[in-house]
């Protein structure tokens, strides 16, 4: 089994994943709205240019969110002025985002949503192939796999967060797993803390609860794009970061 996540935009890379594996799982975030590594990439800078992407991600890792808000608000209001839709813009580079994702994903590819995604766009795209799963489970290979998409609200406001209670229910519908497969990780510092963004990362308090009393073998989860720690044991649990898959091109490898 390959497991990938963060994949923002690299379908080249998705494209060979699977290669040599029995199945790919996608922890989700396919769109690429902003690259933190390289400014020019992205729907942002596509459309007010990497001027402006650098201010954006210099003010979000200073923290200074009301003013990241401002400048977006600054930026979009000149847009719709223009005559332009935002949520159609947005829409638009999402659809082709996704055309050339979903193309790239292997028979069979099991996947559930990032916070970054667009969940009522993926039926669309999704082909036979291709299970969407969330607050679902699933056998594979005689393990049980639960998957929770989405992320929790945070200042960001990135497009597929909901609410911890919410949340929550999806975590708590799985039951005992296998493994437990998630986009963002449970609540632990080392798991949550970027190094590079210098911030905490939103973790759920439902996943570590969930792997403290269900104690599935593996909780396997992305988001974190340059965690304090890419792994943790929590009881017989072991859990792992399965890489940024956008700057490594390399998916985690899990066998049994």
């Amino acid at each position: 089994m390959h497991v990938v996540s963060d994949v923002h935009g690299n379908s080249r890379d998705l494209a060979a994943a699977g290669d040599g594996a029995d199945a790919l799982v996608c922890l989700g975030d396919l769109v690429l709205f902003l690259d933190y590594a390289d400014h020019s990439r992205g729907i942002f800078p596509d459309l007010f240019g990497v001027a402006n992407a650098d201010a954006l991600v210099e003010l979000r890792t200073a923290r200074r969110f009301d003013e990241a808000r401002e400048l977006g608000r600054r930026l979009w209001g000149e847009l719709d002025r223009s005559g332009a839709s935002r949520e159609a813009v947005i829409e638009s580079a999402v659809r082709r985002q996704y055309a050339d994702l979903f193309a790239a994903f292997p028979t069979p590819t099991y996947a559930t949503y990032g916070n970054v995604d667009m969940p009522r766009l993926w039926p669309e795209y999704a082909g036979p192939g291709t299970t969407v799963l969330d607050g679902q489970r699933v056998e594979i290979g005689g393990r049980v796999f639960g998957f929770v998409g989405g992320g929790l609200a945070t200042p960001m406001k990135t497009p597929y967060e909901i609410g911890d209670e919410e949340y929550a229910a999806k975590v708590e519908a799985l039951g005992e797993v296998d493994v437990l497969c998630t986009h963002i990780p449970p609540d632990v510092p080392e798991l949550c803390y970027d190094t590079v963004a210098r911030r905490f990362e939103r973790g759920s308090a439902a996943l570590l609860h969930a792997i403290r009393t269900t104690r599935p073998r593996y909780s396997l989860f992305g988001h974190v794009h340059q965690p304090l720690a890419r792994r943790a044991r929590i009881g017989s649990t072991e859990c792992v970061n399965v890489g940024h898959f956008n700057a490594t091109g390399t998916p985690y490898v899990l066998e049994w």
